[in-house]
């Protein structure tokens, strides 16, 4: 593993010194390929959960993994040319990225790597939080969720670490039963949405954000349908940019 590693290491120093596209980029250039690649792997993800689920036959989950190995490398090139332009900066490398989060999950696993005992994935979770919170230094929960996170990633953020600090709603006691329960309703939206926009509709939009958000949370929409759901929030995003 380590050679192989080593290997694709120096491959990207050649391509930084002997192809002119790569060797043009920066950090900044290469965001939109970063967030490109991530979503191709999420692609690939949501691809195999679905063949999991059914009865997929084994040569269709052979290659599902095959999809979700090659987007991986995809993105690792990405952690790997990025340290490669950080060198030429003498900021870091490779090597000391891999030392930075291998010293934050061992800080932030206590109850594996210390003396604290956890009853539960939950409380694994919470103990997280807290201590990113007290490594930052922040005074809020909500401090250091990304903007730039699509709008239900970011609600259902926001949900988690309300909830780990006690202070989030409780979900909706009844939810919609199918994907087309919840369909119809953000068809409606999306249509009003785009005949009759104006700036006071955006905290209308956002206060949507957090029940769907639940219902996801919940697991009454999964695979396919929660597919479905992030691509109409999508479609909202780009038509009202």
């Amino acid at each position: 593993m380590l050679e192989s590693l080593a290997a694709f290491v120096d491959l990207v120093d050649d391509l930084r010194r002997g192809c002119p596209w790569d060797a043009e980029q920066t950090h900044a250039s290469l965001r939109p390929h970063l967030l490109e690649e991530a979503h191709e792997l999420l692609e690939a993800l949501d691809a195999l959960e679905a063949l999991e689920s059914g009865d997929a036959p084994g040569d269709h989950l052979a290659g599902a993994l095959a999809h979700v190995q090659e987007e991986l490398g995809d993105l690792l090139f990405q952690v790997v040319f990025h340290s490669r332009i950080a060198v030429e900066s003498g900021h870091f490398d490779l090597g000391d990225v891999a030392q930075g989060i291998h010293d934050k999950l061992h800080h932030r696993h206590p109850h594996v790597f210390g003396d604290t005992e956890v009853d539960g994935p939950d409380e694994v979770v919470a103990n997280w939080d807290r201590i990113k919170q007290a490594e930052k230094g922040r005074t809020s929960v909500l401090d250091g969720i990304p903007p730039t996170l699509p709008a239900l990633a970011r609600a259902a953020k926001t949900l988690r670490r309300a909830s780990a600090a006690g202070l989030a709603p409780a979900p909706p006691a009844r939810g919609p039963a199918d994907a087309a329960a919840l369909g119809a309703p953000l068809s409606d939206l999306s249509d009003e949405a785009l005949i009759a926009y104006h700036p006071a509709l955006d905290p209308t939009v956002r206060q949507c954000l957090a029940p769907v958000a639940s219902v996801d949370r919940r697991d009454v929409v999964g695979g396919p349908a929660r597919t479905r759901v992030l691509d109409a929030i999508a479609h909202w995003e780009e038509q009202l940019a």
